[in-house]
């Protein structure tokens, strides 16, 4: 791979006009565009992980997004975030979830030509360690992170370009871990359903009981204002971030200084753990099923159930299971919506009986563990699948070699 010769990223591109393209300058988007139903808009939010997040949009017209063609986007482009979040690189999936896209005013687009370069590979390249700091060379941090010029740092930045039959087996061997990491995220999700499933079937019965949360909870507070610290050793703090279709992602997780963090405050094992401000993420709602130290900042709302009262597996997910309620009830002013801790004590939950719960308990126990296997799967593949990228893109690791582990893997 020391031979792969390099050549400026637009020369890759497309045979048309507008293959490589920023988004509209905000006044041609503004909040006044938005509507309920119609063409999404791709944003940071959905670039975060790599993988393209193919939800939480904010919609314009058809009429809108005729206006701004430049900035439409397809399968298989690549979109760069160039203010704000800089680094960040995903590709429309190949069966995306709509039909038509258009990228938000952060956003650069770059289509290319599919005869000689693979969008699957220059994916990976980018986020390659090389292909990461390629694009950083061009970032600015004072004021707001940005790229200087970014159509003209992405068009001239330096890429790789191996032969098509090369760029495809590389696709391939990484393409399949993410493959096995997406089929392990349908299993927790599936997991997450069922046992929303099960709880809702006992709630059903007529036998079930109507209770307020601040009636089976032993703690309900609002977390802590972190004290940043970089020291790996220091108290995990999570965020509104890291709550996420009903499940804790440690990811966006940092440390703060946990010397005067009180007992209320940190985490025990079935703690339930609410998002309570913003606008998009309050009413979030998941449970914490780790027993390793943690905390949570004050926009998220610790609620801990009393074992005296009810079972705290069976509590935690009837508040999963009313968490559009939790949604609707934020108030305030846009943009700065609140949760009162007296609006979620006088929440009611249904509760089956006691003699229920134990049986309900032992099904979702058993989700959980296989939740939990798939996740822990997940982190394995994504270490070995950043690790592998990391040597192919640098010459360090044959193909063969890789694709030898790939199958050892799956």
């Amino acid at each position: 791979m020391a031979e792969w010769k390099y050549v400026e990223y637009q020369d890759l591109a497309a045979a048309e006009r507008a293959a490589f393209s920023m988004g509209p300058f905000g006044s041609k988007i503004t909040k006044d565009n938005y509507v309920a139903d119609g063409i999404p808009v791709v944003r940071g939010v959905n670039l975060a992980k790599g993988v393209f997040v193919d939800d939480e949009f904010v919609f314009i017209d058809e009429a809108k997004a005729d206006e701004i063609m430049s900035a439409n986007v397809d399968p298989g482009d690549l979109i760069f975030t160039h203010r704000g979040t800089i680094g960040q690189v995903s590709m429309i999936p190949r069966a995306p979830k709509f039909d038509r896209y258009v990228i938000g005013s952060s956003q650069v687009k770059t289509r290319l030509d599919e005869s000689v370069a693979l969008p699957e590979f220059y994916y990976y390249w980018f986020r390659s360690s090389e292909g990461r700091a390629s694009i950083l060379a061009h970032a600015s941090t004072v004021g707001v992170p940005g790229i200087a010029t970014p159509l003209t740092s992405i068009r001239k930045l330096k890429v790789p370009l191996p032969s098509r039959k090369e760029q495809e087996a590389i696709a391939a061997a990484l393409g399949a871990l993410d493959e096995k990491i997406t089929i392990n995220e349908r299993i927790v999700a599936t997991a997450h359903s069922l046992g929303l499933a099960f709880y809702e079937r006992e709630a059903a019965s007529s036998e079930a009981m109507r209770m307020e949360v601040g009636a089976l909870a032993s703690v309900v507070t609002r977390g802590v204002a972190p004290k940043y610290s970089e020291d790996p050793d220091e108290l995990t703090v999570l965020n509104q971030k890291c709550i996420r279709d009903g499940r804790v992602s440690l990811a966006p997780a940092r440390k703060t200084a946990g010397g005067k963090v009180k007992p209320p405050k940190r985490l025990v094992r079935h703690d339930v753990l609410v998002n309570s401000t913003g606008v998009g993420t309050l009413g979030r709602v998941a449970r914490w099923t780790s027993a390793d130290e943690a905390t949570v900042d004050s926009h998220v709302t610790i609620v801990r159930l009393d074992p005296e009262k009810v079972d705290p597996v069976c509590g935690g997910f009837a508040l999963l299971s009313a968490q559009s309620q939790i949604e609707a009830m934020g108030v305030g002013s846009t943009g700065q919506t609140e949760l009162r801790r007296s609006q979620l004590e006088e929440l009611q939950l249904v509760i089956p009986l006691a003699a229920r719960q134990a049986q309900l308990r032992s099904r979702l126990v058993a989700l959980e563990i296989r939740s939990g296997a798939a996740l822990a799967e997940c982190d394995t593949l994504g270490v070995l699948r950043d690790n592998l990228l990391s040597q192919l893109m640098s010459g360090k690791l044959r193909l063969r070699d890789a694709e030898r582990i790939v199958e050892d893997a799956a």
